[in-house]
């Protein structure tokens, strides 16, 4: 089974998704191979490189009133913390395109997952810019990445074009919010579900494969 996780470091909704597919996964075991990969999407592709305050931005976005907003982070930190992730405050949105980028080459190295975690942490846990070259050097270091050759990817402009050429699938395949799990490119499961709505999604998809 191939798995294509959709998703942006941006969003919060992405880091409870993919804690409670990975619990899903836990708990699936070896009963069929999974093959999981991060694909890129951006919530804010124009946001300049300095960033901006975050809670302006999501009233300005979304039409949030304070009140709203401070339920919205309730919901998702009280959904964090069922599937084990901690957020903290995040006080600026950045611009997500460097990491996506950063994303792309740690596949090709075989860490994809392992960065997608730091840089989740980063953001959501830490309030760290996932823009900041420094930042994105540290977390590929701690990814079991080498940090120079980091610094090369992102000084270079390094694969811009196969991430934007993956953004644009996606979005042409229909895909618009986020996260989106996309199973052997034919089913999606959508948004961060609890782990026992993938894992009986995930079954169910593999029994009907092997049926097939």
């Amino acid at each position: 089974m191939h798995i294509d996780f959709v998703s942006d470091i941006a969003c919060p909704w992405c880091a409870v998704g993919l804690n409670a597919l990975e619990q899903a996964l836990a708990r699936i075991g070896d009963a069929f191979p999974v093959e999981l990969q991060f694909q890129p999407f951006e919530l804010n592709p124009g946001m300049a490189a300095e960033g901006a305050d975050a809670a302006e931005y999501l009233r300005s976005k979304y039409g949030l009133s304070d009140a709203q907003l401070a339920q919205n982070r309730a919901t998702i930190r009280e959904r964090g913390a069922a599937v084990g992730f901690a957020f903290g405050d995040r006080l600026r949105v950045w611009n997500t395109f460097d990491a996506h980028r950063l994303l792309h080459w740690a596949g090709l190295q075989g860490r994809q997952r392992e960065l997608k975690h730091a840089l989740l942490r980063a953001y959501h846990g830490e309030g760290r810019n996932p823009g900041a070259e420094d930042v994105l050097s540290e977390l590929a270091a701690s990814a079991g990445l080498d940090p120079a050759e980091a610094r090369a990817v992102l000084a270079s402009g390094r694969y811009a074009d196969e991430v934007r050429q993956a953004e644009q699938f996606w979005q042409q395949a229909g895909i618009h919010s986020v996260p989106a799990i996309v199973i052997d490119r034919k089913h999606l499961i959508s948004g961060g579900q609890p782990p026992e709505v993938f894992e009986a999604a995930l079954r169910r998809i593999a029994a009907a494969s092997a049926a097939d």
